[in-house]
């Protein structure tokens, strides 16, 4: 099982970027995928969620109408387009897969990439 995190980087504030999450090893299409994020000295927060079938988003308060998320189940890929970033945003962003099964909830963890805004 991967997830694999890209697109991170130095961006200057109301700048954009474009993280992407290619996974492998599972079923892809039955996970609902999110992307977390920590900050130095804070604790890891959930920014944005979707639902396996991608019918449904939700995101955190600080982001909303900044950042979109996104899959295609048919690259097996997640994407989260941040757009007029701000310091505060600054963090490493996780990507993050989840299936509650009748028995058990099965959760994978990506690596992490580097978004660092500032001037």
């Amino acid at each position: 099982v991967q997830l694999v995190e890209s697109g991170g980087g130095l961006v200057q504030p109301g700048g954009s970027l474009r993280l992407s999450c290619a996974a492998s090893g599972f079923t892809f299409s039955s996970y609902d995928m999110s992307w977390y994020r920590q900050a130095p000295g804070k604790e890891r927060e959930l920014v944005a969620a979707i639902t396996s079938a991608g019918g449904s988003t939700n995101y955190v308060d600080s982001v909303k109408g900044r950042f979109t998320i996104s899959r295609d189940n048919a690259k097996n890929t997640v994407n989260l387009q941040m757009n007029s970033l701000k310091p505060e945003d600054t963090a490493v962003y996780y990507c993050h897969g989840r299936r509650v099964g009748f028995l058990r909830t099965t959760t994978f963890w990506g690596q992490g990439t580097q978004v660092t805004v500032s001037s």
